[in-house]
């Protein structure tokens, strides 16, 4: 059947259903584009071909990227319903969105830590960490960032605000976020991997920056917080997260985040981990600072795409305060994870998805910073796709297997 067949189907049922065709079919860039900037202050960075949507009234978000202009594939995941719905009055919202707006997008801003005493996203003094009482901070929800400054291929945003968590320390700081679509130049010298000839390729960066604006030093004791990279994607039957582990005796995977993950879904083989991802069974996983590299990836075989996330990994981030996000007290909330992936799927039997979707997820340290100080957390997001023998070349270098290997380590 031709993409156009396809289309066409999905007007049709959309036009049946009453639901936005932006719902049941999957768009290319260029109409992800024209679909956001008709919704919010969408805005399009451009390096040639290699492509991305900044959203800055969504905290700046990245919602999707492309590596092949405006007819390429669009690699992030939206939410369309949630898009033409929007950000409603606080008075008027219903179910999720009492919780948070789930707009989607391929990387996204957010603070830790989620759950705990010294969580961000439950009241003061809230001992019932369910999900009545989960609620995301309006700074990293629904307030806009400004834009300081932007060109063709790079946009700088920042906002102020404040946050309060669970053992009612009152955070003021500032949010300073960059993102720019990397050239040729700086996308071999930043990243590292050269895309073989008739690759197709996109790499983005983001340079998020926290700064305390208080007038006390944060603490363990009050409450310290860390800078969260999420970035959503299109989830696929065969899909697989990948992540390199360092050798030692830590444990490599926490997996106690929505229960227990069976070795259906998840498995460790030598210095590697799998993960499925293909929107079926809510999971998360995190990988604890202790067995961690600066990198970590997916391979979708069904749109040929190899996806990898680098961050900066401090050099003693073993040494390093890392939150615990867990939606309970925790009796060391400082020995959390550096890297996350979660699996979208029924919540409960019966129930819908989120999505469904899969993400990839690094965090800084949390770190006890004085008045006026600052810290950076930096992540870029790369794809590369064609054929998979291509792919092979750049899977071998960072992963040490194949393309195949990835999508049959579960």
């Amino acid at each position: 059947m031709t993409t156009a067949m396809k289309k066409l189907i999905c007007l049709t049922l959309a036009a049946c259903c009453g639901l936005p065709a932006t719902s049941l079919a999957e768009n290319n860039f260029g109409e992800d584009a024209a679909f956001l900037k008709k919704h919010s202050d969408a805005q399009v960075l451009q390096h040639g071909e290699a492509r991305i949507i900044v959203v800055p009234q969504w905290q700046g978000r990245v919602m999707t990227s492309t590596a092949a202009g405006d007819a390429g594939d669009s690699y992030g995941w939206i939410n369309y319903e949630a898009v033409v719905k929007g950000i409603l009055p606080e008075g008027q919202r219903e179910g999720i969105d009492k919780h948070i707006h789930i707009f989607g997008g391929e990387e996204r801003l957010w603070l830790g830590p989620e759950g705990g005493q010294h969580a961000i996203f439950f009241e003061p003094r809230q001992k019932d960490y369910s999900f009545a009482n989960w609620k995301t901070p309006a700074l990293i929800d629904t307030d806009a960032f400004e834009v300081v400054r932007a060109d063709e291929s790079k946009m700088a945003l920042r906002k102020e605000g404040v946050v309060i968590n669970n053992s009612g320390t009152t955070f003021r700081l500032l949010l300073e976020r960059t993102v720019e679509v990397l050239g040729a130049g700086d996308f071999v010298a930043k990243v590292g991997i050269e895309a073989p000839e008739g690759l197709k390729s996109i790499a983005f960066e983001t340079v998020n920056t926290l700064t305390n604006r208080g007038e006390q030093a944060w603490s363990e004791q009050s409450g310290m917080l860390s800078i969260w990279m999420l970035g959503m994607y299109k989830h696929g039957p065969s899909t697989n997260v990948v992540i390199p582990l360092k050798p030692g005796e830590h444990k490599a995977v926490n997996t106690d985040y929505f229960g227990e993950v069976g070795p259906d879904r998840l498995k460790v083989k030598g210095d590697l981990l799998f993960f499925k991802a293909d929107g079926k069974f809510r999971s998360k996983i995190g990988i604890p600072p202790q067995r961690c590299m600066d990198y970590c990836g997916s391979y979708d075989p069904d749109r040929n795409t190899l996806t990898v996330v680098q961050f900066n990994l401090p050099k003693d981030a073993d040494k390093l305060p890392y939150v615990r996000s867990q939606w309970q007290h925790h009796e060391h909330p400082y020995q959390g994870d550096v890297i996350h992936s979660y699996n979208d799927g029924p919540p409960e039997p019966g129930a819908d998805p989120l999505g469904p979707f899969y993400e990839i997820e690094s965090s800084s340290p949390a770190l006890p910073l004085k008045p006026g100080e600052s810290m950076t957390h930096i992540q870029r997001t790369i794809h590369f796709q064609g054929e998979p023998a291509k792919l092979d070349i750049i899977a071998r270098k960072l992963f040490g297997i194949s393309v195949a290997s990835i999508a049959s380590g579960l």
